[in-house]
């Protein structure tokens, strides 16, 4: 029995379908430890930004929005999908906050990185602080996008995590990025 995890052999690969967002691929892989062959899913993604955006009130800019997946209005910081062209999270997450909020800061940086699901999926989610942000700008939602902006105090937080207010995991994981900053 070998003491390390090696890399699975992928001997095809090929995408079943596309749909906008992401797309399916099957990959014919060969455990290394058995010597099976494997068919497995992937889904391809775009990476994703989360934006911890900060007030000079040290209130953090959320939005609410329905969830087709849980069919639920949830409580969310705001980000979005990288486009195919931009290669910047810290860009990327600056573009967003003014779309879906109307708000822009400065001090931008890059704080936390994980995968969102490395089981099934092949993308990244960036998680970056921008600060002394306010209201510059008017929303320039998607054609798909039904945000309600809301400011919570940064203090608050722990207690909206815990009484299950904040229930989407990606979202849970920026706020750990951002309460480890603050320790």
């Amino acid at each position: 029995m070998s003491d390390e995890i090696r890399k699975w052999k992928k001997s095809a690969s090929r995408i079943v379908s596309d749909h906008r967002i992401f797309k399916i691929r099957e990959d014919r892989t060969t455990n290394p430890r058995t010597g099976t062959e494997h068919e497995m899913v992937v889904l391809e993604c775009p990476d994703w930004v989360n934006i911890i955006a900060l007030t000079p009130e040290r209130e953090v800019v959320f939005v609410e929005q329905y969830r087709q997946g849980s069919e639920t209005v949830e409580l969310e910081i705001p980000g979005g999908m990288m486009d195919p062209d931009e290669t910047d999270p810290v860009a990327t997450a600056l573009r967003e906050l003014r779309e879906e909020t109307g708000y822009t800061g400065d001090g931008a940086r890059l704080i936390g990185e994980c995968f969102a699901n490395p089981a099934i999926m092949n993308n990244r989610v960036h998680t970056v602080l921008v600060e002394n942000c306010q209201r510059t700008h008017d929303v320039q939602w998607d054609a798909g996008e039904d945000l309600l902006t809301r400011l919570i105090p940064a203090a608050d937080l722990p207690g909206l995590v815990k009484d299950g207010a904040i229930k989407h995991s990606i979202i849970l994981t920026a706020l750990h990025y951002f309460a480890l900053g603050e320790q």
